[in-house]
């Protein structure tokens, strides 16, 4: 059961995506700060992420992604990073994989990490 975090402030999105991944037989893990996810990703070691843009507290989901890619444990790990805003390039600038703005469709989402997963 592949393991997946995600980092995200906003409760009924995380719920959402949290019931719809568990259907799919992820096992989830939640952060709603980049600190506290950087914390737990190290406890946890997710085999993927899914790290919205605007965080609560004071790092940006891109701060995240530079510091988990600084981890050579993380270095090929699968991120996605999601925002209501188009900041693609600094996305994939920062290390993710994959941009996808909001809304997006989350029923594609288990399809997506699974296939960054299977390219790993």
């Amino acid at each position: 059961m592949p393991k997946v975090m995600i980092v995200d402030d906003d409760r009924t999105t995380v719920m959402l995506l949290q019931t719809l991944l568990d259907l799919d037989g992820f096992e989830v893990i939640l952060a709603a700060r980049g600190s506290e996810a950087l914390e737990i990703a190290r406890r946890e070691a997710p085999d993927a992420f899914l790290i919205d843009y605007h965080l609560s507290g004071n790092m940006y989901g891109t701060d995240v992604i530079e510091q988990l890619r600084a981890e050579s444990v993380f270095q090929q790990t699968p991120i996605i990073m999601t925002s209501g805003m188009n900041v693609e390039e600094a996305a994939l600038r920062a290390g993710a994989n994959l941009f996808l703005i909001k809304p997006f469709d989350p029923a594609e989402l288990p399809s997506l990490l699974n296939q960054l997963l299977s390219s790993v």
